[in-house]
């Protein structure tokens, strides 16, 4: 997907994306287990940027799984087909592909599954009916998306220290990267979609770091927030981290930074 001025150019990080896989990794884990693969089984990984939770399955199903992951970034796509041939992975492959318009026959996967990204697509509910149309009648479908702003804090804390030092169209994208987490709002949208037969809980799990200063640095060195920072002097900077820093201290438990996220995890058949 393209980015807006206040959200990331997905392209443009890539290469630095993987930074932030083993901290979401926990959501992952908890998608293939809604999932239920089994060998012989066609899974579509939506969204799924530098390769997961797609890899992960591919690694541990040695070949007996056909996976297609698609992410609408050519940068992200291009990364995770690079880890399928340094890995000799067999059966997966990545492409570029928006989730809105998919290149795929009706009722063409047993499985689907998405993490992070029906809340970032352009049209979530064009996205929704993509992924009903190609997954097979009885297939199973798991995905997950961010819960609401004051349940994904590390977002959440870098909006309100920016949001009086940046215009508008350069504050973070709490609105959008939040904006299928309130009650029955992603419920609602696999309604319209097609899907009745499904399940939305919310779940949490941690971002876990040694402390402030490794959690600053995997912000900064991943580009996450290239835009916002960008636009800020080197002093701005250094008080924006300051001031996010103020509001991580009650995150620390027995010496380290333990950042709690909430999600809702979507499963069900087609």
């Amino acid at each position: 997907m393209t980015a807006s001025s206040n959200q990331p150019d997905w392209d443009l990080i890539a290469e630095k994306f993987d930074l932030w896989l083993p901290h979401i990794a926990p959501v992952g884990e908890g998608l293939l287990t809604a999932l239920k693969a089994r060998a012989g089984d066609q899974i579509l990984d939506v969204a799924s940027g530098t390769g997961e939770p797609a890899l992960t399955l591919a690694r541990r199903f040695e070949g007996r799984l056909n996976i297609v992951g698609i992410d609408a970034a050519e940068a992200m796509a291009r990364v995770a087909q690079n880890k399928v041939e340094q890995e000799g992975l067999k059966n997966v492959r990545f492409q570029c592909m928006a989730a809105e318009h998919m290149d795929f026959p009706d009722e063409h996967f047993d499985r689907v599954l998405c993490r992070f990204g029906v809340m970032l697509f352009d049209e979530p509910l064009q996205g929704l009916k993509e992924m009903h149309r190609v997954l097979k009648r009885g297939g199973t479908f798991a995905l997950a998306v961010w819960g609401e702003p004051e349940t994904m804090p590390t977002l959440h804390w870098t909006f309100e220290v920016l949001k009086n030092r940046l215009p508008e169209d350069l504050h973070p994208p709490l609105a959008k990267v939040t904006s299928l987490g309130g009650e029955g709002v992603l419920a609602g949208l696999l309604k319209e979609a097609g899907f009745v037969d499904f399940s939305v809980t919310r779940s949490r799990f941690e971002y876990q770091f040694p402390d402030f200063d490794a959690y600053w640095d995997v912000v900064e060195a991943s580009d996450i927030m290239k835009n916002q920072f960008d636009a800020l002097s080197a002093a701005e900077r250094d008080a924006v981290r300051d001031e996010v820093g103020a509001f991580a201290r009650h995150c620390v438990q027995d010496g380290q930074l333990r950042i709690p996220h909430e999600y809702l995890l979507a499963a069900g058949r087609r």
